[in-house]
């Protein structure tokens, strides 16, 4: 449904280094870096093909100076490969800093999924459907 997804962040590199680690669990990898020398910039992250992707952006230069991070904190789900692969998830964004917003574990209608709370305050979660 959707071709991309971008969210406002305070600080570019934290964000980054957190979903680089986090995302790296369920298979999704950085594709483009475009960080400016200032620290602000964006971010693109997927798993290779063109769509969907997920759009990590701090500063100006890619968001108005109006637009603050977590004004009205996101939930994101990404699709996760496996239930191995949720529980990597949860446990790397952890440490990494996040806070826990739900355990790995089964959800409505079957899915098995974790909830993180990302460095901005935003809702994430890795599902695995199968």
């Amino acid at each position: 449904m959707f071709s991309h997804v971008g969210i406002v962040f305070r600080d570019l590199k934290a964000s980054g280094d957190f979903y680089r680690q986090v995302l790296e669990q369920i298979d999704i990898r950085l594709l483009e870096d475009h960080t400016q020398p200032d620290g602000t910039g964006w971010l693109v992250f997927g798993q290779g093909n063109s769509k969907p992707f997920f759009v990590v952006a701090a500063g100006p230069s890619f968001w108005t100076e109006s637009n603050r991070p977590a004004s009205s904190p996101a939930h994101i789900a990404f699709d996760a490969p496996s239930r191995e692969a949720v529980d990597r998830f949860h446990s790397v964004g952890l440490r990494c800093g996040a806070r826990n917003n739900g355990d790995p574990g089964i959800r409505h209608g079957g899915s098995y999924a974790a909830f993180l709370i990302d460095l901005d305050g935003n809702n994430i979660e890795a599902t695995c459907r199968s």
